[in-house]
């Protein structure tokens, strides 16, 4: 596993990591760490790796964009110090341009979308150890769909991001690809954003491979 033993990691994102988290800070006992992927990333460490006893911390917030990400870094990131780093974004800077597309003024260009999550990324990995880079998806199993191919679009800019700055990447639309050869959309998530508990647990199993966790 590359986590190492006592690896304080945190994960950051929209509200598909948010999953109803608790305030200010998503770590602790009561379902702390929402009702998401990075809830059963916690459980599979410790049920796998009880002796690594990892500390899992959720900073998700629902409706972020990058943009939102940028003006609570230094609070929700940087003040936490964390070991590893996961970055999930992206959603949200892509779904205003089709559920809201005459306020433009909201819009994340995937020029803006890049340059402020390279910005992140450059200003941060020298303060962890490790970085994971997730792509944002959506749960359409035909790449010409205008929203699909949009999310496709912002899911090259990370892995981009992640190359440049030697950080880990997880395919998040490709692992959900392999699911929907074998069950619809509706069986995943009901709006094809946010992901139900099997949808979750896809999330999950995606990231403890990246880190080297076998299951």
């Amino acid at each position: 596993m590359k986590l190492a033993p006592h690896s304080k990691l945190v994960f950051i994102g929209d509200s598909i990591t948010d999953c109803e988290r608790v305030r200010p800070v998503g770590e602790g006992l009561f379902g702390a760490l929402g009702k998401g992927y990075v809830s059963i990333v916690e459980g599979l460490l410790y049920a796998i790796h009880p002796e690594a006893a990892i500390r899992t911390v959720n900073m998700g917030t629902s409706g972020n964009t990058v943009l939102d990400l940028k003006a609570r870094w230094q609070t929700d990131v940087i003040a936490l110090k964390p070991d590893w780093l996961v970055i999930m974004i992206g959603v949200n800077d892509v779904w205003r341009q089709f559920d809201l597309p005459r306020q433009t003024e909201i819009h994340v260009s995937p020029e803006v979308y890049a340059q402020t999550l390279d910005e992140l990324v450059a200003s941060t990995k020298s303060k962890v150890k490790g970085l994971v880079l997730m792509s944002p998806f959506y749960i359409e199993p035909n790449p010409a769909d205008a929203m699909r191919a949009r999310m496709d679009e912002y899911g090259a800019i990370v892995k981009k991001t992640a190359a440049k700055h030697q950080a880990l990447f997880i395919d998040t639309q490709a692992a959900f690809n392999g699911a929907l050869q074998h069950m619809h959309a509706n069986n995943l998530a009901w709006d094809r954003v946010h992901p139900n508990n099997i949808g979750h647990a896809i999330l999950a199993r995606a990231f403890l491979n990246a880190v080297g966790v076998a299951l």
